[in-house]
C-alpha cells in the first residue's frame, strides 16, 4: 500500500530541488553574454525584490492570508534595515559571479557557506570556537582550494564576488538570529517578503544609479516581459517550497536535499552550458568539502539533540506545538493576539541557505511531530 503522506514528502522535496535549480540555471541564463545577454545583476535582483514585494502586500493586505507582525519603528530601523542591507549584498554579489565563472564552480564555493557562517557567530559572540568544528571548517576550506586550483577556467574576480557574497549571507543569518529572534519576532515566508524585499529593493538602487544605469542608457538591451516575469515567480516559488519542505520533515532533510541538489546542478550545468568543464580536481576538492559539510551538520544535529531535556517524546510533541501555536503568526479570525509572537531560539545552523530566501527559521514542529500528536489527540 502507497504511503500517501510519504510521496507527497517526496514530491515537496522534487519541487525545493527542481525550484532551486532552475531559478541558478536560468540566472545564469539571463546574465550570460552568451545566452540572453542582460549583463545587469542588480537590475534583475531589484525585479526579484520589487515582484516578491508587490505579491506579499498583496497576499497580506488585501487577501489577508496572514496578518503582518507587529513591527515598531525602532525593531524595522534596528533590525531590517540592516539585515536587508546584507540580504541585498548577498544576491548582488552572488548574481554578478554568474557574469564571470561557471555555475558548477560557484556551487562548490558555495560549499564555504558554513565556514563563513562559523566565523561571523564566533566574532559575534553568538557560537564558541571548538576545536572538533574548526577542523572540519579546515577540511572544508581546504576541499574549496583544491577545487579552485583544478578550475579551468578560473576568474579572480567572479571568485571574489561569490566569497564576498557568501560572508554577506553570514553575516545577515547571524543578524537574523541576534537582531529579530532574540526579540522575540518570527516571520514567515510572506511576512518576511513583506518587510524585507521593498528595503533591499531600496538598497539595491543606490549601486544599480551609479553602476548599471550609465550602462543601460547606452547599450541595446533587450527586454523580454515573460523572461523576467516567469524568472521573478520561479524565485519567489523558491520561497515558499523551501517552508512546505521544512513544515513537512525539518531542517536537516532540507540540508542532505541542498546536498544532492548541488550534485545535480554541476551535472546540470556542464549539460545546459557546455563551456562549463569539470575537472578531476573540481571533483575530489569538492568531495573533499562536502565531507567537512556533512561532518558539520552531524556536529551541530548531536549538539542540539544532547541540549534537549531528558523528557517523553509526547510531552515534548505537545511543549513544541504550543509553541509553534504561539509564535505562529498566521492570520486567524477568532484570535487578535496571535501577532505578538514569541519566537524561540535558533542556532545559525538551524536556517536553510537558498536563492532569494530572506527570513526562513526550520525552528519549526515537523510533519511527523504533528501527525503523531494529532493521532494521539484523536
Amino acid at each position: 500500500m502507497i504511503n500517501k503522506s510519504l510521496v507527497l514528502t517526496y514530491l515537496y522535496l522534487l519541487i525545493y530541488i527542481t525550484l532551486s535549480s532552475g531559478v541558478i540555471l536560468y540566472n545564469k541564463w539571463v546574465l550570460s553574454p552568451k545566452y540572453f545577454n542582460f549583463p545587469f545583476p542588480i537590475t534583475l535582483t531589484m525585479i526579484h525584490m520589487g515582484f516578491s514585494g508587490a505579491v506579499a502586500f498583496f497576499l497580506i493586505r488585501v487577501l489577508k492570508v496572514v496578518s503582518p507582525v507587529k513591527m515598531t519603528f525602532r525593531i524595522y530601523a534596528t533590525c531590517v534595515i540592516p539585515i536587508s542591507a546584507f540580504f541585498a549584498s548577498s544576491l548582488w554579489f552572488g548574481n554578478t559571479a554568474y557574469l564571470h565563472i561557471s555555475v558548477a564552480f560557484i556551487q562548490m564555493l558555495k560549499a564555504l557557506m558554513p565556514v563563513a557562517t562559523f566565523v561571523v557567530a564566533v566574532f559575534c559572540g553568538t557560537d564558541k570556537l571548538r576545536w572538533d568544528v574548526f577542523l572540519n571548517m579546515v577540511l572544508v576550506s581546504v576541499g574549496v582550494v583544491i577545487s579552485s586550483y583544478g578550475e579551468i577556467h578560473f576568474n579572480v574576480i567572479g571568485t571574489v564576488y561569490q566569497v564576498t557574497g557568501i560572508f554577506a549571507e553570514a553575516l545577515r543569518l547571524v543578524l537574523t538570529q541576534v537582531l529579530l529572534q532574540k526579540k522575540g519576532l518570527t516571520l514567515n515566508p510572506i511576512t518576511s517578503l513583506y518587510y524585507i524585499a521593498p528595503c533591499s529593493f531600496i538598497f539595491l538602487f543606490v549601486p544599480w544609479y551609479f553602476l548599471e544605469k550609465p550602462g543601460m542608457e547606452v547599450s541595446q538591451i533587450q527586454f523580454n516581459f515573460w523572461i523576467f516575469f516567469s524568472n521573478a515567480v520561479c524565485a519567489l516559488l523558491l520561497n515558499f517550497s523551501i517552508f512546505l519542505v521544512i513544515g513537512r520533515t525539518g531542517a536537516v532533510t532540507v540540508r542532505v536535499a541542498g546536498v544532492l541538489k548541488d550534485w545535480i546542478l554541476i551535472a546540470l550545468s556542464t549539460v545546459v552550458f557546455p563551456e562549463s568543464t569539470i575537472t578531476g580536481l573540481n571533483i575530489i576538492g569538492y568531495a573533499v568539502a562536502l565531507c567537512g559539510v556533512v561532518l558539520y551538520n552531524y556536529l551541530k544535529v548531536k549538539e542540539v539533540r544532547a541540549l534537549q531535556t531528558p523528557e517523553s517524546i509526547p510531552d515534548r510533541i505537545t511543549k513544541e506545538w504550543k509553541l509553534e501555536k504561539k509564535s505562529s503568526d498566521l492570520y486567524t479570525p477568532d484570535s487578535s493576539n496571535d501577532e505578538d509572537g514569541s519566537g524561540s531560539k535558533a542556532s545559525n545552523s538551524d536556517f536553510v541557505m537558498d536563492e532569494e530566501a530572506p527570513l526562513i527559521p526550520t525552528s519549526r514542529l515537523s510533519h511527523i511531530g504533528r501527525t503523531q500528536q494529532s493521532s494521539r489527540n484523536a
